[in-house]
């Protein structure tokens, strides 16, 4: 007869791992729609939140949080293309809740942001959206992460969390866009492969008292027009694009200490999209 292996004296339950009670999260992009289902997931697990984001939209996003789920949110006005003031955000999350455990860089540029120069054929890209890009999607996260580490180290548990793309892994197929009106910037691509490899920077230079990683989802449904869905989803092994929803679990792990042990690591989230 085998016997059972007894559990190691001390040893946490997942539940436990995972609950992040007390804790403060700073979530860039918080009022979006990833980043508002980032903030939910981690309320959800017992953290205090606070949503740097556009004024008017930060602290809206948190009070709908504290109606929604309770607790103590706080939302911090910032615009991350403004890179020579993004670190003065971390001060007013420190001033409220004299700590600061994870940082989570969601906020970005994407395709369909209205820019003059941006989601155009290559050829008529300028290089004032390309470098707007680069702060609001990079240059933002050194900043943000530079004025942080103090709070992060000091937290027993720091962890930060970048928002990636498939875009920063591979190059965009463009068969799927052909006869659309969507468009792919180079410089989306550019920023978010810079972004994954500052993250595997920091995450060699910041061990072992703060974590980093990142998350890079797939493309996210959100009235997503024809034909690009249907030839995306029929390029996908999963056969959908994906939902904020898929994102909850990638976040709750990576900013918990169901993660304790890994850092400087990309988890794709994207339906097996970069697995062909």
């Amino acid at each position: 007869m085998i016997e059972p292996i007894a559990a190691a004296a001390g040893r946490r339950t997942l539940a436990e791992l995972m609950r992040l009670d007390g804790r403060v999260v700073a979530i860039t992009g918080g009022a979006g729609h990833i980043g508002a289902a980032v903030a939910e997931s981690v309320v959800e697990l017992g953290a205090h939140v606070a949503v740097l984001d556009l004024p008017g939209r930060a602290a809206p996003a948190a009070a709908l949080l504290h109606r929604a789920h309770g607790g103590e949110h706080l939302g911090v006005d910032v615009d991350l293309a403004d890179v020579e003031h993004v670190g003065r955000a971390v001060q007013p999350v420190l001033d409220r809740f004299a700590r600061l455990d994870v940082l989570i860089h969601c906020a970005a540029l994407v395709g369909t942001s209205q820019l003059s120069g941006w989601s155009v054929p290559f050829a008529e890209q300028r290089l004032p959206a390309w470098q707007k890009a680069l702060d609001v999607n990079v240059s933002s996260a050194f900043v943000l992460v530079q004025a942080a580490l103090p709070a992060l180290s000091s937290s027993g548990h720091g962890s930060v969390v970048f928002v990636g793309s498939i875009y920063g892994v591979v190059g965009p197929d463009w068969r799927l866009y052909d006869g659309t009106a969507l468009g792919n910037p180079a410089a989306y691509a550019a920023s978010k492969g810079a972004l994954l490899q500052l993250m595997r920077w920091l995450a060699t230079t910041l061990a072992p008292t703060v974590r980093v990683n990142a998350i890079s989802p797939g493309g996210v449904w959100r009235q997503t027009p024809e034909p690009f869905h249907a030839r995306y989803v029929d390029r996908t092994p999963m056969k959908r694009m994906a939902t904020e929803e898929d994102l909850k679990g990638a976040v709750a792990y990576l900013a918990s200490d169901l993660s304790a042990y890994v850092t400087g690591q990309n988890l794709m989230v994207d339906g097996g999209w970069t697995a062909w």
